[in-house]
């Protein structure tokens, strides 16, 4: 190997293990049953995501669809090269607006998380208003960009449909990344008094410390005069979850040492299968993400589509 790359290779895996020895640790308390099984409709959902949208658009898609039978869905998306694939519909038994994004494939993916050719980028002030020093990962934002306008549209003809104020949105890998930037924008783009819900699943960290804060609902990275508005109540999302399965590596990319940082939300499934809700932000306890896999090197890709509570993603 080149010397140099050599070099850069050894110093970024010494500080993504360097990193992660921070202070982070918070309770950490395992689910019950009921609570894990709650989450097997939102599971279902964030799979059938990889399916065609001309399967998706009339609910046709096998077992993932049929495992939420009564869905109506209102639009479908993507091509699932450029733009990931997307639906939006709405769930009566849990009267809640749905949307959901497609992952990819995650050696692929992986790949690319590890691949410095990325960096954090401004959220766009004409979609994210009221958002800066808000920083995500560019080619995740360029990704939700493509298909926010329709995804946006969609909501918006789904709420004006349904009796709701209930917006839930779900994703796995990089659908959950586009699903969290989903989580930031409809909010700042749809009438107050809606409901969010945000659940994804092996899900890699999509921002800075300030975006994470944002999503705590803690507000620090914004001015004060934004503090006083109602951009307050449209920061607080505490509905926010994010499972990661066992060894996953993608949960713990980009890594921390390149200004990335997950918000609250955690639930890691160990290797006995039981799922441990971690408080905080990156908790680096050896029951959670950060801590069991403290670098790539202890990871395992094929962690990375689950089971997650017996459901495997994928159509």
């Amino acid at each position: 190997m080149n010397p140099i790359l050599l070099f850069t290779f050894v110093c970024l895996s010494v500080a993504q293990a360097s990193a992660v020895v921070l202070p982070r640790q918070g309770a950490v308390t395992d689910l019950t049953t009921s609570q894990i099984d709650a989450f097997t409709t939102f599971t279902f959902f964030a799979s059938a995501a990889y399916c065609q949208p001309s399967t998706t658009i009339n609910w046709s898609c096998g077992a993932n669809c049929q495992a939420n039978s009564g869905f109506e869905p209102v639009a479908s998306g993507g091509d699932g090269d450029e733009t990931q694939f997307w639906y939006v519909g709405f769930d009566p038994s849990l009267n809640s607006v749905i949307v959901a994004h497609q992952g990819t494939n995650p050696e692929e993916f992986e790949a690319d998380l590890t691949d410095v050719d990325f960096f954090l980028e401004g959220l766009p002030q004409s979609a994210f208003p009221d958002t800066s020093g808000l920083e995500v990962h560019n080619g995740f934002l360029a990704s939700q960009q493509r298909a926010a306008p329709d995804v946006l549209a969609a909501v918006q003809t789904a709420l004006s449909l349904h009796d709701t104020n209930q917006i839930t949105i779900v994703g796995h890998s990089l659908g959950a990344a586009l699903g969290l930037l989903d989580a930031v924008y409809l909010p700042l783009n749809l009438p107050s008094g809606l409901d969010f819900k945000f659940v994804g699943y092996g899900m890699p960290r999509v921002g800075n410390p300030a975006f994470a804060d944002y999503l705590d609902g803690r507000n620090t990275p914004l001015p004060l005069h934004i503090l006083l508005t109602e951009a307050i109540y449209k920061a607080n999302f505490p509905d926010l979850t994010h499972i990661n399965n066992k060894e996953d590596v993608v949960p713990i990319l980009p890594g921390i040492f390149l200004g990335f940082q997950h918000p609250h939300g955690e639930i890691h499934i160990d290797d006995n299968g039981v799922w441990n809700a971690c408080a905080g932000d990156d908790n680096d306890s050896d029951l959670c993400s950060t801590g069991d896999v403290p670098t790539i090197f202890e990871g395992d890709i094929s962690d990375h589509d689950g089971p997650y509570n017996g459901v495997t993603m994928g159509c």
